[in-house]
């Protein structure tokens, strides 16, 4: 058998499968067919690749054995075990709230949008929900008379739009993996 492969899977309560999720260092062994995303045991290489499967916030090490595919950005095996496990919320907030104010100069955020993103104060975030939703229903208004217009300038800069997307999901990989290595995963 080949040596484990070290990947990352987020857990809720339980398992997709229902079952419950097991405890550190026991193995769980996946019965029967292995078919990427449909059965087996899943895990990403990646901490950020797993970010995009997660249904809650904890983030497990896992070590991989018996794996039978491989995508880009996921894997499925037969045999996978947690060896550490880490609660990701306070991280995962302010990823995100890290990724919103790297483009937040697209728009004219409202004072209390800005200030929420910057702190993460829980007191402003409803507040800054409601300035943010009201912001976004007259953009839309305009955004919808300009589409047709726009439409034809977009698909010329599709290829430097696709550029800038890549870039900055790579630069967020490696901003969220720096997140993992500080929670000691």
């Amino acid at each position: 058998m080949a040596d484990p492969v070290l990947a990352y899977h987020f857990v809720g309560a339980t398992l997709r499968d229902g079952r419950a999720v097991p405890r550190d260092g026991a193995w769980l062994v996946h019965k029967g067919n292995a078919v990427m995303c449909r059965s087996g045991l899943h895990a990403s290489r990646h901490p950020y690749d797993a970010l995009q499967y997660a249904p809650a916030p904890i983030l497990c090490l896992v070590e991989c054995e018996d794996i039978v595919a491989e995508d880009d950005d996921k894997l499925v095996c037969r045999r996978r075990r947690i060896l550490r496990r880490h609660d990701m919320t306070e991280y995962l907030r302010w990823f995100a709230r890290s990724q919103a104010l790297s483009v937040v100069h697209l728009w004219d955020a409202p004072d209390v949008v800005l200030e929420w993103l910057m702190s993460g104060d829980e007191g402003l975030r409803a507040a800054a929900r409601d300035a943010a939703r009201d912001a976004a229903g007259a953009a839309a208004g305009a955004a919808a008379r300009d589409a047709a217009r726009d439409a034809a300038r977009d698909a010329a800069g599709a290829a430097a739009r696709d550029a800038a997307r890549d870039a900055a999901r790579d630069a967020a990989k490696d901003e969220f993996k720096l997140f993992v290595t500080e929670a000691g995963l």
